[in-house]
């Protein structure tokens, strides 16, 4: 069942903010949060991450009814991603390489500016590439 579309730009930017604060402050409790969120994205999509649960019971009913609506499948792949970026950087702030965590978190906050900004998804377009790849490889 397709998602209204402005949920996961809502998610991207509430993403952004977290991951700057993160870049900011080199929080790793707050990257760890954003971890969680992308997890729990990538695990239930992004209608059952905390983003999506926030956008759905305070944003939408004041918005009104979505009139684009989105796949999940393309969207829950990018959360993984965004998963794996923010383990990269969470290792990297707890462990080192100093430089690791800071860029990781730097990707991760690129992409979701990206979606929230633009509505670009950058997981979404691997996603598909993954998909076309795949369907040409059988």
């Amino acid at each position: 069942m397709d998602i209204d579309a402005r949920g996961p730009r809502f998610g991207a930017a509430v993403t952004t903010v977290v991951l700057a604060v993160v870049l900011i402050t080199g929080s790793g409790w707050l990257l760890a949060w954003q971890l969680l969120a992308f997890a729990l994205g990538a695990a239930g999509g992004v209608a059952r991450s905390p983003y999506g649960l926030l956008f759905r019971a305070l944003v939408r009913p004041r918005i009104g009814p979505p009139t684009e609506f989105e796949a999940p499948q393309p969207l829950q792949f990018a959360q993984a991603v965004g998963l794996v970026f923010a383990a990269l950087g969470l290792v990297g702030y707890a462990a080192g390489p100093q430089w690791l965590g800071p860029a990781a978190t730097g990707l991760a906050l690129a992409a979701g500016f990206l979606n929230a900004a633009f509505g670009y998804c950058l997981g979404c377009e691997l996603y598909l590439l993954v998909r076309r790849v795949g369907a040409r490889g059988q």
